[in-house]
């Protein structure tokens, strides 16, 4: 399969999304009677659902036999963790990734759409409608912004690495340390860190060669990385778990870089225990 159709299915759909988010950027994003709060700190808008809506009504028109998740549709259910799919494809879906920046009026919120084959990332889409910048990727094709091709960058060593990392929404003491240890180990042995938001648009920005590495222990789901994870790999990157073990999209956590930095960043972040608000190793 050349996935032509999937990826013109999901461009479109995250184009009609990103333009609600980029009409609602005009108005007070902030008015807490548009926000909810999943947590203390994690935040849902009308917009998140609208999007959500959109993008999930355009797959399920287009592939009525997929499977389709949600971030938001998935909170709503009440459940605790994510099933993992019985279907062969499943489409992972993020319609505001971003939502703490969009509330805020922070450039860097995007409409994530994934879709997954027998469990491996196959078709990403990822748009900011903000910057207008469309970031896509199949399989076997490379990985492309606004359809010109891309790839990771070429740094060797991790001191002369930018890296992105996110600070999560868990705030218990342990979990904070842990978290501020690996942003410490970081800061020590590469060139600078940075914090900007979103799992997915960080992902992007390493197969583009803006960052060199990205990594996040705790974001939402699969939705989040799987079609941030095709582009990077599409881009000449690689994509596995924080520890160095194999990426699973069920584990919420991630870690990406060009093709020579890994294992250097694997040491790196090795010497600080994960928190117990996180999301621990998954057993091999």
């Amino acid at each position: 399969m050349d996935h032509e159709r999937e990826l013109r299915v999901a461009e479109r759909a995250a184009r009609v999304a990103g333009a609600e988010i980029a009409r609602a950027w005009t108005r007070d994003r902030s008015n807490e009677t548009s926000v909810e709060y999943k947590g203390a700190v994690d935040l849902v808008t009308a917009t998140d659902k609208l999007c959500e809506d959109l993008v999930l009504s355009a797959l399920r028109e287009a592939f009525p036999e997929d499977d389709v998740v949600g971030e938001e549709t998935h909170a709503a259910s009440g459940a605790k963790e994510l099933s993992k799919t019985t279907s062969v494809r499943c489409w992972y879906v993020d319609p505001l990734d971003g939502t703490t920046n969009f509330v805020h009026g922070y450039p860097f919120s995007c409409v994530s759409v994934g879709l997954c084959e027998g469990g491996e990332p196959t078709v990403g889409v990822v748009f900011n409608p903000i910057s207008d910048e469309m970031f896509t990727a199949v399989r076997g094709r490379g990985a492309f912004l606004n359809g010109k091709k891309i790839s990771c960058s070429a740094v060797r060593t991790l001191g002369k690495a930018l890296i992105g990392t996110e600070i999560g929404v868990h705030r218990d003491g342990k979990t904070v340390d842990a978290i501020m240890g690996r942003v410490r180990a970081l800061v020590e042995k590469s060139r600078s860190v940075r914090c900007s938001g979103s799992c997915a648009m960080n992902m992007c920005g390493v197969a583009m060669g803006r960052l060199d590495g990205f990594f996040e222990i705790g974001f939402g789901g699969p939705w989040d990385c799987v079609a941030g994870t095709i582009i990077v790999r599409e881009a000449g990157g690689v994509v596995f778990d924080p520890s160095g073990d194999a990426f699973d999209i069920y584990a919420r956590r991630v870690l990406c870089a060009n093709g020579n930095i890994g294992d250097e960043f694997v040491k790196a972040l090795s010497e600080v225990p994960d928190g117990p608000g996180e999301p621990q190793r998954p057993e091999i």
